[in-house]
């Protein structure tokens, strides 16, 4: 790997596993010195710290509810705090919320809205206080806003829909500073919470042109590169990792 990233910090919120993990992972591998956020997974986050480390580089752990205001603002400022400054924030952390239209309870629409939405919000208020000219912000969203195929997710596509729309928004009012804020939008990824041999993979293969799921790894890919200094001219893109599927 090349040390693209030699000298930067960031934040990855909701990154014990997964998507999180992996581009946790891939930022370090580039030379970032990397915070990662969790809510109740503290053993699986010390895991990623610690693979972080074994390989030379730095990495810190922190409980942080993505729903929780208060809690974001804390996690960014030990982040600062830590490693200096923050040159790049990805907002992963997310929750799945499912429910049919007319059983889902306002309750859980508002949960999904303060983790999928203001969380977001709150983390990129919070960052562009710190982020230098140049600095970098990547929200993670989903491609089911494009071509969703299944129901129960009303809160889920609805919440990521306006990430997509956060993302443009704060690229226009960022952009003065060089700070480019930008949407990855993953499809089928082979995670332990969405195996690509699970129950739903036969169903997504046959939507997809490609015909498989994604990896965790190949999402970290593009966010690496546009955390990269080669990717100063791409802001306010949502860019879909899916093998074609929202196509």
């Amino acid at each position: 790997m090349s040390q693209q990233l030699a000298g930067k910090s960031a934040l990855v919120t909701g990154a014990s596993r997964g998507i999180g993990a992996a581009i946790a992972r891939r930022l370090a591998a580039d030379g970032a010195a990397v915070a990662i956020t969790h809510s109740n997974s503290a053993e699986a986050a010390q895991q990623v710290v610690a693979d972080i480390t074994a390989s030379g580089g730095r990495a810190l752990a922190l409980r942080s509810d993505a729903g929780d205001p208060d809690q974001v603002r804390a996690a960014t400022a030990r982040t600062v705090a830590e490693f200096g400054g923050l040159d790049i924030l990805v907002n992963n952390a997310a929750t799945v919320a499912t429910g049919l239209l007319d059983e889902l309870s306002l309750a859980e629409f508002d949960r999904a809205l303060s983790i999928n939405v203001r969380g977001p919000l709150v983390a990129i208020q919070e960052a562009s206080k710190h982020l230098p000219e140049g600095g970098r912000i990547i929200n993670i969203g989903t491609s089911m806003v494009e071509h969703n195929p299944f129901t129960g997710k009303v809160a889920y596509v609805t919440t990521k829909s306006a990430l997509a729309g956060l993302t443009r928004s704060a690229a226009r009012d960022l952009a003065s500073r060089r700070i480019t804020v930008n949407n990855v939008q993953p499809g089928a990824i082979n995670t332990d919470l969405n195996p690509a041999d699970g129950p739903k993979s036969t169903v997504l293969n046959a939507k997809i042109p490609l015909g498989h799921f994604g990896t965790a790894e190949q999402i970290a890919s593009l966010v690496a590169h546009i955390a990269s200094p080669e990717a100063d001219y791409i802001t306010g893109a949502t860019l879909n990792v899916d093998g074609g599927y929202a196509t």
